[in-house]
């Protein structure tokens, strides 16, 4: 039997949690090793394919934006911004303190999404999340409470693993809120989760939905 690498293990595991409870002590668990052991390792280049579709779809009003899922800081550190213009939110308290070492964002929030989100702040032009929304993560539930934390016409660009989109139902909440007249603008782009070859996720793609809050 073929030995799995440390980032395929990590990954694989990640799937596995059942509550958000669980999601933060197990990544708690191997925020050090990180960006070394998974991101590097598996060429994990779904962070820059979400701000590649932020940049193709923003205008110059689409700051401050709200990392969502923001990890140790991939996405921020590929946005290459100002960190006055961008926060970051993360169930993780181990992820988080990482991503302040690097002082990429204007402020962290220590959020379960799946909960009240109050703490957050909620002026943001712009919502962006790459590798929360996928199993053993978080479903479509929490869309439409992100909306909250955003002002009218703000940009989102949201990830989900495309497998888990299907799975999981994103599809027909989607289009409730657009029915609603909660989003407007609506379009589903495929982008490569990862940019390196010869492991077992190496095809695996997202779903980036694109939309803006009515």
């Amino acid at each position: 039997m073929i030995k799995k690498s440390a980032g395929q293990t990590l990954l694989e595991n990640a799937y596995k949690p059942t509550t958000p409870a669980d999601n933060a002590v197990y990544y708690d668990a191997f925020a050090s090793t990180y960006d070394m052991e998974f991101a590097d390792e598996l060429g994990w280049h779904y962070p820059a394919a979400i701000v590649e579709i932020y940049r193709d779809a923003c205008t110059t009003t689409d700051t401050p934006i709200a990392d969502i899922g923001c990890g140790t800081g991939l996405v921020a550190s590929a946005l290459d911004f100002p960190r006055e213009q961008i926060d970051g939110i993360d169930i993780s308290a181990e992820m988080l303190r990482i991503a302040e070492e690097k002082q990429l964002y204007r402020t962290l929030y220590e959020v379960d999404l799946t909960k009240s989100l109050d703490l957050i702040a909620n002026d943001y032009r712009a919502v962006v999340s790459a590798g929360t929304f996928t199993s053993g993560h978080l479903g479509p539930e929490p869309l439409v409470a992100l909306l909250d934390i955003a002002r009218s016409d703000a940009l989102f660009v949201i990830g989900v693993k495309k497998a888990f989109y299907r799975e999981a139902g994103f599809e027909p909440v989607l289009r409730d809120m657009e029915t609603r007249g909660l989003i407007k603008n609506l379009k589903v782009a495929e982008v490569p989760m990862y940019a390196k070859a010869g492991h077992d996720h190496s095809a695996d793609t997202a779903f980036a939905l694109v939309y803006r809050k009515s």
